[in-house]
């Protein structure tokens, strides 16, 4: 058999791995779908067909003009997408989300792969790597891999570990920080590695409002662990912050909250008794993650608490922050701008392991890692998708828009400071800025919700313009019968 004509295995029938099935099998080229239930079971799954949902049974917004994850929605109903039209056929009321009948969404896609002639679904697990003979293939086991082949992803890529409670921070879209209470500096304006001293954005606090934060952080409702969690470590030296604000009132001031080498421009006599610091978070510089403030309180109390932080009273949060077991990838780190291990090729990864976060977004990373797949099996590379797509943008911050680890190692070492990869929901502060902002009809540039708004539209927009021009120019028939 011809290495064009071999099949595309696929490990893990979730919605990643069954999707990258379908996108191969309709370009014509024959797929295998590896998926170790019933043989093997997970904590979390509870039945036998493909593409269960675990969790929620919502697949988020579906507007397309005003959010992240209804454009992608749209991107992916343009680009065939099984998951998307499953989804589509049992929606049930939720509003303007997407929502669905959980057992007749799973049914469907198990339905459709299983008659599709270019789909071969094994009921087996894979204890390992893929074998080297079984040539192209995409791992999609999502967060609760099989500790056989977590092991031996550890053992190829050298990681230290794949699978802890990753207490993730909230990560703020740059625009929304009032600079009137904000500023930047670095502490004693230290210079590092591609820095200017002027890297992070400060936010002060004086003594009642920083007694009041603790108390809050404290007293603060939190998320409870799922049961097969409960064993799992913390990630060593990512607390969550309320931990550490139990330990003594005074911990934060003397941790990430240092107030140390820092001067407000805004009130330069004035020391500050607690500063939070922000620090760029992608390489567009729209986003920036609140340091050290990994969490597990609720997303309300999160919002409601950490809005009450000078200069973030009107924040807008690309993603709250999180406590769960995950199992991904330094994905930025190990794979290549089409998915690929770069220290063994012919593995793709997609969905969950590859650092994105969600349903929609798993099932997104499996669609494009199926069209890189028979792309490149038929002798040829696909098209790099724009970055003004959602489906560009959340590729290009999973290999390469996530700022590395180039922090002195002093710096590394701060108490609450990590400056590992970590998972991320599709959000418009992935997106390339616009090249200008929206003015209303006088010129006039806008504030507040208006200009929220139209920078939404036109951010949509562009995606759809950008998206559009890239299939004609991949693949025009495909073009041709939109």
């Amino acid at each position: 058999m011809s290495q064009a004509s071999a099949p595309i295995h696929i490990v893990g029938g979730g919605l990643a791995g069954s999707e990258a099935a379908w996108q191969i099998a309709e370009a014509g080229h024959h797929a295998v779908l590896h998926e170790m239930r019933p043989v093997r079971g997970t904590e979390a799954h509870h039945g036998e067909g493909l593409a269960e949902l675990v969790c929620s049974n919502s697949f988020r917004s579906d507007d397309p003009n005003g959010n992240a994850v209804g454009l992608l929605h749209q991107e992916m109903r343009t680009l065939g997408s099984l998951i998307l039209r499953a989804a589509d056929r049992h929606q049930v009321p939720a509003g303007g989300a997407l929502a669905v009948d959980r057992e007749g969404f799973s049914a469907a896609v198990t339905a459709a792969l299983e008659a599709h002639p270019n789909v071969t679904i094994v009921r087996e697990e894979v204890a390992g790597l893929p074998p080297e003979s079984w040539g192209p293939c995409i791992v999609a086991t999502g967060p609760l891999t099989a500790p056989a082949l977590a092991e031996a992803i550890r053992t190829i890529t050298g990681a230290d570990a794949l699978a802890f409670f990753d207490a993730i921070a909230p990560i703020v879209h740059r625009d929304s920080i009032d600079m009137s209470k904000a500023w930047f500096q670095s502490r004693y304006d230290k210079v590092g590695p591609g820095g200017t001293g002027a890297d992070y954005i400060n936010c002060p606090m004086d003594r009642t409002q920083y007694d009041a934060f603790i108390a809050a952080l404290v007293g603060g409702e939190k998320i409870g662990f799922k049961e097969w969690e409960a064993s799992t470590p913390y990630f060593d030296g990512c607390l969550p912050i309320e931990v550490m604000a139990e330990r003594g009132p005074e911990t934060l001031r003397h941790g990430p909250m240092k107030p140390v080498g820092l001067t407000n421009p805004h009130d330069p006599q004035v020391k500050a008794c607690a500063i939070v610091q922000l620090r760029q978070d992608n390489a567009l510089g729209t986003l920036y993650n609140m340091v050290g403030f990994q969490t597990k309180l609720t997303y309300f109390e999160q919002v409601r608490v950490f809005r009450t932080i000078p200069g973030l009273e009107n924040a807008e949060f690309a993603r709250l922050g999180g406590l769960h077991r995950n199992t991904y990838l330094d994905s930025p780190r190990l794979l290549d701008a089409t998915l690929r291990l770069k220290v063994r090729p012919s593995l793709r990864f997609a969905g969950q392991i590859t650092g994105c976060e969600g349903y929609v977004e798993s099932a997104a990373i499996g669609l494009m890692a199926g069209r890189f797949a028979v792309a490149e099996s038929r002798g040829g590379a696909l098209e790099p998708l724009p970055q003004t797509t959602a489906l560009g943008a959340l590729i290009a911050h999973i290999t390469g828009g996530h700022i590395l680890d180039d922090a002195p190692e002093e710096t590394a070492k701060e108490p609450g400071k990590p400056r590992s990869f970590q998972p991320m929901n599709v959000n418009f502060g992935l997106f390339p800025p616009l090249a200008a902002m929206p003015r209303n009809e006088t010129g006039k540039r806008l504030r507040g919700p208006e200009k929220a708004m139209l920078k939404r539209q036109a951010l949509t927009d562009r995606a759809r313009a950008d998206l559009s021009a890239w299939i004609a120019g991949t693949t025009p028939q495909a073009a041709a019968a939109e």
